[in-house]
């Protein structure tokens, strides 16, 4: 059974308020997918903070209208599951992730930063490190000569008790 008027216009606000907030789109066909596998996919979108939805595309049309998506609609074709993120990476990172373990999971493209991005394109931003894996190796490259110079004080010191004893 279809969604009613009044429905549609609440499925149109909620993803009007996802993609207002978001940085990046990816939709991905999945024809034939499996609910188990669905439910899996849907749990690690909610680990990484991606909204993730299979939702129909003239409404996702109607929400991405005067917003810097508007050019993806014209790839909205087919069944679509769509992850909308505000990380830049995430979307692309749970999709490309989980259709490299599953063929039934097909990415289609998306947008990142007004630029709709192709299959290649979605898969080259999966690539790239998160946030937190940059901040991870920032910290850690930060945190080594600071240990380095501990390490250093603590050997001039033991020198220099040695001497005076």
């Amino acid at each position: 059974m279809g969604l009613n008027l009044d429905e549609k216009k609440a499925v149109v606000a909620e993803v009007s308020a996802q993609v207002a907030g978001a940085q990046t789109i990816v939709m991905a066909e999945y024809a034939g997918l499996e609910v188990g596998n669905v439910t899996k996919l849907r749990a690690n979108a909610r680990k990484s903070g991606v909204y993730l939805r299979v939702l129909k595309n003239t409404l996702v049309r109607r929400a991405v209208e005067g917003t810097p998506f508007a050019d993806l609609a014209a790839q909205m074709k087919g069944p679509l599951i769509y992850g909308i993120s505000s990380d830049p990476v995430a979307a692309a990172k749970v999709l490309n992730d989980f259709a490299k373990t599953n063929e039934k999971l097909v990415l289609k493209g998306g947008s990142y930063a007004g630029k709709v991005l192709d299959k290649a394109g979605v898969q080259a931003l999966a690539s790239i490190p998160s946030r937190e894996e940059l901040l991870a190796k920032l910290l850690g490259v930060m945190k080594a000569p600071v240990s380095g110079f501990a390490v250093a004080l603590g050997a001039l010191a033991k020198q220099r008790e040695e001497a005076a004893a």
